[in-house]
């Protein structure tokens, strides 16, 4: 070997440029940039370059089906990524791109939807859903009665009509499903002082939410299933801009009024609830991002299957005697 006498020591401190082509790895695969090689960064570090290749494959796969440019605009939330983006789909334009809050892995995750959006409903209740009802605000009423009025809520019957009393009668009667729950409009109210929504079965929409804090994380999964958004006013302008009578301050109006107002909407607008944990931003970058719902794994494997039952199908064509 060669005289090494000359050759730069290498560095042990942990520094300068090599601080910084961490931060931008992490950023590019969904961690916070902050430098440090925790846990989930050693992971992303480890993960071989023939997995991203197939992660890549797999996200083309599902884009094969994924109906992405349907209309002059289109509003895209890719779930792994947290982020919601609404698209000029003529000029090919990029509008708005804010975070969002998707529903939680574990079980309650936000499904997957093409829908075209209908209305906006500002100042909403919140409707809670028999089983979150069940499952989480009646217990908590039993052990905390104030939480009844600190959150606004009271029930309604059958016909309509509200009940403001909280009483072991009517906490019985929400568990039996005779009375349901809601939420009146206010600061407290989870959805925000606005609502969009996209007729569905799953009764999926976007909302605002008073938990602000939450889109500072970096892992954003703690919603019910709907999805919160970080922006809901440019947003709504967004979704309004064909309504030139819908002015930001007009808009802004409606939410704080504390009064229920629907606003149907000219032209329904397509939204698209897409899955993809591969994507290439405008800097031509491609950034990978977790499989936070395993679907990538069910894909993989639906197509393992597909391609084993292919491969017998031709092997038993090839056996048959001529």
């Amino acid at each position: 070997m060669g005289d090494m006498a000359g050759a730069a020591p290498v560095g042990t401190v942990y520094k300068g440029a090599v601080v910084e082509g961490v931060k931008a790895f992490q950023l590019r695969h969904g961690l916070g940039g902050d430098g440090i090689v925790g846990k989930n960064t050693f992971v992303e570090l480890n993960t071989p370059l023939a997995e991203r290749i197939h992660q890549i494959e797999l996200t083309l796969e599902r884009l094969r089906w994924t109906p992405l440019l349907m209309s002059n605009r289109v509003i895209v939330v890719n779930i792994p990524e947290f982020v919601l983006r609404a698209y000029g789909t003529r000029e090919g334009d990029l509008r708005i791109s804010m975070n969002v809050i998707v529903g939680k892995a574990l079980n309650r995750q936000t499904p997957l939807i093409v829908e075209n959006m209908q209305y906006i409903e500002f100042s909403p209740y919140w409707n809670i859903p028999a089983s979150i009802a069940k499952a989480e605000v009646v217990p908590r009423l039993r052990r905390d009665p104030a939480y009844f009025d600190q959150q606004g809520l009271e029930f309604v019957n059958k016909a309509g009509q509200v009940i403001a009393d909280l009483s072991a009668a009517n906490l019985d009667a929400a568990m039996r499903g005779t009375i349901r729950i809601r939420q009146r409009p206010g600061p407290a109210n989870a959805l925000g002082d606005i609502k969009f929504i996209f007729p569905n079965n799953d009764d999926i929409y976007l909302h605002h939410t008073p938990a602000a804090a939450l889109f500072e994380r970096e892992r954003r999964d703690f919603s019910h299933g709907c999805i919160r958004v970080e922006d809901p006013v440019a947003l709504a302008k967004f979704v309004l801009q064909d309504q030139s009578e819908w002015t930001v301050q007009r808009i802004r109006s409606a939410m704080g009024s504390g009064k229920t107002a629907t606003l149907r909407l000219r032209h329904p607008l397509p939204v698209v609830i897409a899955y993809a944990t591969v994507i290439v931003k405008k800097d031509g970058k491609v950034y990978f991002f977790n499989d936070i719902y395993g679907n990538d794994k069910v894909l993989d494997t639906a197509l393992r299957k597909k391609e084993m039952a292919r491969r017998n199908a031709r092997a038993n064509a090839w056996n048959q005697p001529n």
